[in-house]
């Protein structure tokens, strides 16, 4: 329920009331019981709500038959999370993204509310029995959702250039992953000093931003910050961002970003797992990185695999504390570089170039 009420406020909601109940199966009708959908409506009465957000999955009969009986609008989690993300998404291919889950749900949900007008009338050249609204608006859909399918292959094509370009070079890639709000944003701009919009909200930022950080003399990588994870996270969106959670499956190293802080962070961990699974990611190496430590109290440390490499590291993103120890853990599974003499320029423009940037990691 604090994870909802989180949602909502990200999404621009005022909470002004809370209820729970406990079904051995939802009601295929209301998913709660009658009695239950009268105590909602009780409560929303004496708290004037105007909306009613449910932290589960309804189906398009039951969303309408709550929103009869509750005589408000009723939502469900999957749609209070494409509001958020269609709040949060900046660039070009996040709003297409969003858009093409949005239309996903969308679709599912039409209703027959034009069933009392008469169907359509072919015009010349267009002759015959036409359509309903509802077809209409379904056919409608169904363009605008190839229409962004096409558009988003073409930016998938360029990702992958961008990707087989880093291999060639020989580029050690890492992404960080995690739970919403785990401080993934925090993180990144603690390493690369981008200065990428970090807020103490779920889902601040939606957009994968990629910087070049460099570790030692030699020795660098391309970190990427992407989109957070949820428990439940609609499969729609799954789909729909596929191509920017690629970065995780295409990347060398993962660096799982947990709130070290948070009660619920094994089942963070285990819904951030889940997604990995599903995007094929499974199988890159990661390091857990245990954040805000100074919020729980701990201190920083790190903790060795059976390899001998570090597989976990406890830190403090918003202080720096272990941000030294997270970055020889990276290194630890950074391949052999060139030496100096094969870098291109002369070696004066290098050391330029790369002292400010290590000063910063220290």
């Amino acid at each position: 329920m604090q994870e909802l009420c989180a949602l909502a406020a990200s999404a621009g909601a005022r909470v002004v009331g809370q209820i729970t109940g406990r079904r051995d199966r939802p009601d295929p009708a209301l998913f709660v019981g009658s009695g239950k959908a009268e105590e909602i409506g009780r409560l929303c009465a004496e708290c004037q709500a105007d909306l009613v957000v449910f932290d589960h999955t309804l189906s398009p009969g039951q969303q309408r038959n709550l929103g009869r009986a509750l005589k408000r609008r009723v939502i469900d989690r999957v749609a209070l999370i494409l509001d958020i993300f269609a709040l949060r998404a900046r660039s070009h291919e996040g709003k297409l993204q969003v858009e093409l889950a949005q239309l996903d749900y969308l679709s599912a949900r039409l209703v027959r509310g034009w069933t009392h007008l008469e169907r359509q009338r072919g015009g010349i050249g267009l002759r015959g029995p036409g359509e309903t609204q509802l077809e209409t608006d379904r056919r409608l859909i169904g363009q605008r959702v190839k229409q962004l399918r096409l558009r988003l292959a073409a930016v998938e094509r360029q990702r992958k250039n961008r990707l087989r370009q880093r291999s060639r070079q020989g580029t050690f890639s890492v992404s960080l992953v995690g739970y919403t709000n785990a401080g993934k944003s925090t993180l990144f701009n603690a390493l690369t000093h981008a200065g990428v919009y970090a807020a103490d909200q779920l889902f601040a930022t939606l957009d994968t931003t990629s910087r070049r950080v460099f570790l030692a003399p030699g020795e660098f990588m391309v970190l990427s910050d992407t989109v957070g994870f949820i428990r439940d996270l609609p499969h729609s969106l799954i789909e729909a961002f596929k191509s920017t959670l690629n970065e995780a499956a295409e990347a060398d190293l993962l660096l799982h970003v947990i709130d070290a802080s948070d009660p619920d962070r094994d089942a963070h961990r285990q819904a951030v797992e889940l997604v990995l699974n599903e995007v094929g990611a499974a199988e890159v190496p990661r390091i857990e990185v245990m954040n805000k430590i100074d919020c729980a109290g701990l201190v920083s440390r790190s903790e060795a695999g059976p390899d001998g490499r570090i597989r976990r590291v406890w830190v403090s993103a918003a202080s720096g504390e272990g941000l030294s120890g997270l970055r020889e853990a990276v290194r630890s599974h950074v391949p052999a570089f060139p030496s100096p003499e094969t870098w291109p320029g002369t070696l004066s423009d290098n050391v330029g170039f790369l002292q400010p940037s290590v000063q910063s990691l220290l």
